[in-house]
């Protein structure tokens, strides 16, 4: 009863206070499953604001499973840029290709050919079943994990482990809206119960949180340490032309266009010039001006002065800004 409840007054507020996002808009079922697809791929570790141009240009460009599967990797890689994390634009193509080869052209309805797709894992899969198809999954993000911690005031080491939050968020309930509910969900942690500052006077299950009652806003968390990495990374220079290579050797910015870069293993008295994180990684890097004759596969000269114009991942970006400035 008391989850029915819950229930009722989230989806109440949601209804008064949602937020108009692109991949919100009435559209047919075949383009909200696809709109799905593409803002949940989107929203993979970026903030909403950050990713809603970047689903219209795409979306304008890309308008259907069919056009993106056929899309060249260049003008996809061009579409995404600016978002990071290039892999998700690469197991997007993969994964349309595969519908249309394996699901007749119709995104699954099923949770286990859901995680047979590229870069579909157990969070993205539930969110597409809630979304896209109104079933009652909850997706675990970390805005409904933050309600769900705060609610219940969950605050042992175990108590905020995954598994058990999988099992604790059966709390909420469900309903027939199940879309939307997964939403309000979303939107509740994203818009209320912020990570600092929570606005508890307009939250509508304040009554029953426990957080709110004991005036206990904290959040305990699962530290997570970045792995460092360390990497002497090779400047060719040529007038105001630099040599990049396409990059087959690292797992991160596969394909991309990099400076010619080598990994070392715990160096000892490593100064490095920059540091730049990459999803759980701290990369420490180390840059050399360099005039052996050390050949590469796939390598170019690139010309300075087409930087703003040209498709370069934001590390190589911020390579180029380190030199000018250096």
């Amino acid at each position: 009863m008391k989850e029915k409840i819950i229930t009722k007054k989230i989806l109440k507020w949601y209804d008064l206070n949602k937020r108009s996002l692109p991949w919100r808009k009435k559209v047919s079922l075949k383009k909200k499953q696809y709109y799905t697809l593409i803002s949940e791929f989107m929203l993979q570790q970026t903030q909403v604001t950050t990713v809603i141009p970047f689903f219209n240009r795409f979306i304008k460009n890309l308008p259907s499973i069919d056009s993106l599967a056929k899309v060249n990797e260049k003008k996809l890689i061009k579409l995404w840029e600016g978002l990071g994390y290039y892999s998700r634009a690469r197991n997007l193509k993969k994964t349309a290709k595969i519908i249309i080869k394996n699901f007749n052209g119709k995104l699954p309805n099923n949770f286990e050919d859901l995680l047979t797709l590229p870069g579909v894992g157990n969070y993205t899969a539930n969110a597409i079943l809630a979304i896209a198809f109104n079933k009652p999954n909850i997706p675990l993000d970390g805005n409904i994990e933050r309600v769900l911690k705060r609610y219940l005031y969950l605050k042992e080491k175990k108590e905020i482990q995954k598994d058990n939050l999988l099992q604790k968020k059966t709390i909420f309930g469900t309903t027939l809206r199940s879309s939307d509910y997964a939403q309000a969900l979303m939107e509740l942690g994203a818009l209320i119960c912020k990570p600092n500052n929570p606005i508890c006077n307009q939250c509508p299950i304040r009554n029953n949180c426990k957080s709110f009652r004991k005036k206990d806003f904290t959040l305990a968390k699962n530290i997570k340490k970045n792995k460092e990495k360390y990497f002497i990374l090779k400047v060719y220079k040529k007038d105001q032309r630099y040599l990049l290579i396409k990059n087959t050797k690292f797992n991160f910015l596969k394909n991309l266009s990099i400076f010619p870069m080598e990994e070392l293993s715990n160096p000892k008295n490593f100064n490095e010039n920059l540091n730049f994180k990459m999803s759980n990684m701290s990369m420490n890097i180390k840059i050399q001006y360099s005039k052996d004759n050390q050949k590469f596969s796939s390598a170019y000269w690139f010309d300075r002065k087409k930087l703003d114009s040209y498709m370069l991942p934001s590390f190589t970006k911020k390579v180029f800004q380190y030199l000018e400035k250096n």
